[in-house]
């Protein structure tokens, strides 16, 4: 390929990491708007993660046999037009205010999502000089953390409409009011959605018409490993801890606008406002937590985090006022770190079997499909202020998994999700 050709290819491929960032971090929204919308309970709102994060659970192997198959540009492609075709589904969706049917648009779009995560990373990679993929990889995951900051920034804007009516106002307006209003906030999300369906279907155009270098994969020649994958207790301790992580991660996001507005009463569209801000800090954290590992071993870095957002988690259950709202951007700081640094702990020293271990961390993505369902329905019996009890128990099993690696000096992190 040529130098023009080669960082086109880099630039499409970097935007995968944008959009799928992006879309991802429009959920946190889509949870208070259509629990609004579709007049729904808490525990049900949180299916809204559940359609999503199932499918990495899902589709995650499926995926990669794919690619195996027909390489990785055709699942890009087909990632893009799953991506594309969920968002479409939107438009119906909030004509007939079906709930189950905005789950299905939810559940397509994650599952592009996930083809587009597995191929990204190591397409990156293979774009350019092979001394700088570290940083090109780096340089792409940076659009991901910009896209976290946005999106609820721009929902908060396009989406939310700031205005929700108590229980008693609901109940003084008559049916055909009632339907008017929920059918107005139903369909505010059409014409974002549209706009975002059809950018990704110009990115899988791009895609298509840009000619991508084949991925050859290096045949494994190491002495086949003996044992199953689950004698390896590091590993499934890892699997299990960021089986946990990746839910406490949801659950902090999630709920983020309904908490602010049950605890300190601030409005919806404000409340997006602090959402991004939290993600800023997520992404400030991710680049201050991996200075600090030239100074502090990451095993006792997660540790210290993991003790510190328990704390927090339970200023902001404890507290009143703005100061729950200040615990959980704490909260999003210290995650930074988490996801990357449980990742490369648990396959360490996996030899031949990495390639299946790391199938098996990114598969507890799943976390994020379970927790926050956990979470509503105790939102839903209590408070939501005594629901962050769930993601504070998920940071203990954070902290029983840095101790168990605690004599690891160093490892190479990878990617964050």
């Amino acid at each position: 390929m040529s130098d023009r050709k080669t960082r086109l290819a880099i630039i499409l491929i970097t935007s995968l990491f944008f959009l799928w960032g992006f879309a991802l971090n429009l959920n946190p929204i889509l949870i208070p708007h259509l629990k609004k919308a579709c007049q729904l309970s808490d525990v049900q709102s949180a299916l809204i993660d559940s359609a999503s994060y199932i499918a990495y659970f899902l589709m995650a192997l499926p995926a990669g046999l794919f690619m195996k198959r027909y390489g990785y540009k055709s699942g890009i492609t087909l990632g893009l037009l799953l991506f594309a075709f969920g968002t479409f589904l939107f438009y119906p969706a909030a004509e007939q205010r079906l709930f189950g049917f905005f789950l299905v648009a939810l559940f397509i779009i994650a599952s592009g999502l996930t083809l587009l995560e597995t191929a990204a990373n190591p397409y990156i990679t293979v774009l350019g000089d092979a001394e700088t993929a570290t940083q090109r990889l780096n340089f792409a995951q940076s659009f991901n953390g910009l896209a976290a900051f946005l999106a609820p920034l721009m929902g908060g804007t396009f989406i939310l409409s700031g205005k929700t009516l108590s229980e008693q106002e609901q109940q003084a307006m008559s049916a055909s009011q009632l339907n008017a209003y929920l059918a107005k906030e139903a369909a505010s999300v059409e014409i974002p959605f549209l706009v975002i369906g059809i950018v990704v279907l110009l990115v899988a155009l791009l895609i298509w018409r840009t000619p991508l270098p084949d991925i050859i994969e290096e045949a494994d020649t190491s002495e086949r490993a003996k044992g199953s994958i689950f004698t390896e207790k590091n590993l499934v301790l890892g699997v299990i801890a960021q089986f946990f992580y990746v839910g406490a991660q949801v659950c902090i996001s999630s709920f983020f606008i309904r908490f602010s507005d049950r605890v300190a009463g601030v409005d919806e569209k404000t409340a997006a406002l602090y959402l991004s801000g939290s993600l800023l800090a997520f992404m400030i954290g991710r680049f201050f937590g991996t200075y600090l590992m030239r100074f502090v071993s990451p095993p006792r870095l997660l540790a210290i985090y993991s003790i510190l957002n328990v704390i927090l988690l339970f200023v902001a259950i404890l507290t009143h006022g703005m100061f729950p709202i200040y615990a959980l951007i704490g909260v999003e700081f210290f995650m930074s770190i988490m996801f990357p640094t449980i990742f490369a702990l648990s396959i360490r020293g996996l030899g031949s079997k990495t390639k299946i271990g790391s199938s098996l961390v990114i598969m507890a993505i799943v976390g994020g499909a379970v927790f926050p369902v956990i979470m509503g329905r105790i939102s839903d019996l209590t408070t939501i202020q005594t629901a962050y009890i769930v993601p504070a128990l998920c940071f203990l099993m954070v902290f029983y998994f840095a101790l168990k690696n605690s004599t690891v000096k160093n490892v190479k992190l990878v990617a964050s999700h």
